[in-house]
């Protein structure tokens, strides 16, 4: 018994072995210096080194520089006042039939009834919506656009986005049904929410008190 005992141990070790080994020679391929020389690889007179403020290197020598495309399509946020909104427009009327086939699964025919966040304003609940608790129209586009519908965010054209946008701020109360939202009209929408809003003025220190 002792015999086999011997014998499983060094069987053990044996795999053990073979399993550094292989780890070993996967990380070797992996090393990003060999990655340089890829087609995501940026020559080295055009990568910009910051400044060392606090004593952090260069490069921690490992992953891969984001090329100007890669980075394009993940810069899509759009700011309060409008900038970085796309061309196109959108009215009610067709974000409603685009609401019902991607939207009202989870927050209702209405944008009422849930199951998921209640979408419309009610003077019959508390809950927090666009109509009462968002205080810029333009970021309804930008949240629209990068994360809806749930099950496939970021699918939605600008132009479908921009109907889907115009729907809800019918439905809130806060445009007509026939006005039109686009780059420039959606800006000057003032949301009811904004005047319970103060602007952050702090300057220097950490950035949560």
């Amino acid at each position: 018994m002792l015999e086999n005992m011997e014998a499983e141990v060094e069987v053990r070790s044996v795999l053990i072995y073979i399993l550094f080994i292989g780890l070993l020679t996967a990380c070797q391929g992996n090393h990003p210096k060999e990655q340089a020389s890829s087609s995501y690889a940026i020559p080295a007179e055009n990568i910009v080194v910051r400044p060392d403020e606090n004593g952090w290197p260069a490069s921690f020598d490992f992953g891969s520089r984001a090329t100007k495309a890669q980075i394009e399509r993940l810069d899509i946020s759009i700011t309060p006042d409008g900038k970085g909104l796309p061309d196109g427009m959108g009215y009610a009327k067709d974000g409603a039939l685009l609401f019902q086939k991607k939207c009202a699964s989870c927050h209702g025919e209405t944008g009422r009834e849930g199951p998921f966040d209640v979408l419309v304003a009610d003077s019959a609940s508390r809950a927090a919506t666009i109509g009462n608790y968002w205080p810029y129209a333009t970021t309804i586009f930008d949240y629209i656009r990068r994360t809806m519908p749930y099950n496939e965010p970021g699918s939605l054209t600008n132009e479908e986005v921009y109907q889907v946008t115009a729907f809800l701020l019918y439905a809130n109360g806060v445009i007509n049904r026939d006005d039109e939202i686009n780059r420039q009209t959606l800006p000057a929408v003032e949301m009811p929410a904004k005047k319970h809003f103060v602007a952050d003025d702090r300057r220097g220190g950490p950035e949560v008190r």
